[in-house]
């Protein structure tokens, strides 16, 4: 095992791998990868996978990770499976895992790979079959057993590892396939969903049960808005722009005709929302004056990165909020993920926890 594969969004591999081995380096790891810009997946060469896997889940640009033990290359057409078979077999001698919660078959999500995602979604039935003939696959899917992960570069190239439990992301290869509702003003409403959930958990809907407020800075036409109001949230929508008509229907929404970076309620509310086209330091020196200054509990916004150094701006960004909540609010929640709905940005949630009322 000297290897990790890492999916990150395509056209963010550099900046993927820029992470991991940064993070690896403070550990006292190093590692080092050719990459395939436009390909969203990464693989880190490195003679500490093992010790370099755990650090994905507090990465930013990973979505997901997962150690390589044999690489597979001129598949024969007509027997791919023999070869995976023999491969399973030594990963299983090698690890000690005698059974697995379920088998994925994986592919890579730039446009160059959409014909493999086809062949891979066909073929994970009869590896499946095999392995339960071969006794090394749970009857039904478990998901506290590892699951064994074959990646297709193309038909006749696979990677074969196998992940653990406590570090499997919550979606498939790190991809939320969220369902976008019609009544829905814009499908930004979706990186507001996929954050709650990345962020909160899969219960993120109770915990939003006991808020009653939020806010939503450069609101038009009212995405992120939509979902705060599915929540049941009384929402103030900052903005100069038009709001979707029927959502302002709903009886749930003040729409404020103001400028985002000025405006501040009259009393705290639960959550601050954010998606504004500004900035990235900007917002998030404002996303941070709000919580400090006690105007909301709660913030998730969203940074747009440079087209350059995008890494090195969040970095920066990331060294000034961790100074500032070191300094006042040591016990502070602070995450930062790009999601799957996430385009030239990341998005971030931010808890002070010293919010009382």
């Amino acid at each position: 095992m000297t290897a990790l594969l890492l999916y990150c969004r395509p056209g963010f591999e550099k900046e993927c791998l820029a992470e991991i081995t940064y993070m690896a380096g403070e550990k006292g790891y190093f590692g080092w990868s050719n990459l395939l810009i436009n390909s969203g997946f990464v693989i880190f060469e490195t003679e500490n996978a093992a010790e370099v896997y755990p650090l994905w889940q507090k990465s930013v640009f990973c979505r997901e990770a997962w150690p390589i033990h044999h690489r597979l290359e001129d598949l024969d057409p007509s027997d791919r499976l023999g070869p995976i078979q023999q491969a399973v077999t030594s990963l299983v001698s090698e690890t000690g895992v005698r059974l697995f919660g379920n088998v994925s078959c994986e592919y890579a999500e730039g446009d160059d790979f959409h014909s493999t995602s086809r062949f891979a979604g066909k073929f994970v039935h009869p590896v499946r079959q095999a392995l339960r003939n071969q006794g090394l696959l749970s009857k039904k899917e478990d998901p506290s057993l590892p699951t064994l992960r074959l990646f297709f570069k193309d038909s006749a190239q696979v990677l074969v590892g196998l992940d653990e439990p406590r570090l499997r992301a919550p979606w498939p290869m790190g991809i939320a396939r969220l369902r976008f509702p019609s009544a829905a003003p814009s499908r930004s409403t979706l990186k507001l969903e996929e954050a709650f959930a990345a962020f909160l958990g899969p219960e993120w809907r109770a915990l939003l049960a006991d808020c009653r407020t939020g806010v939503d800075l450069g609101a038009a036409p009212g995405g992120w808005t939509w979902q705060l109001v599915k929540q049941e949230l009384y929402v103030y929508a900052v903005d100069n722009g038009s709001m979707d008509k029927t959502l302002m229907a709903s009886g749930l929404v003040e729409h404020v005709l103001a400028d985002g970076f000025t405006w501040k309620p009259f009393k705290m509310v639960d959550w601050l929302v954010c998606d504004m086209v500004e900035k990235p330091a900007r917002v998030a020196r404002l996303m941070y004056d709000w919580l400090d200054g006690r105007h909301a509990k709660y913030a998730i916004f969203n940074l747009k990165l440079p087209m350059k150094k995008r890494f090195h701006e969040w970095q920066e960004i990331k060294a000034q909020l961790d100074s500032l909540i070191a300094e006042n609010h040591p016990k502070a929640v602070f995450k930062a993920r790009q999601l799957y709905h996430d385009r030239e940005e990341i998005t971030v949630m931010l808890d002070l926890r010293n919010q009382n009322g």
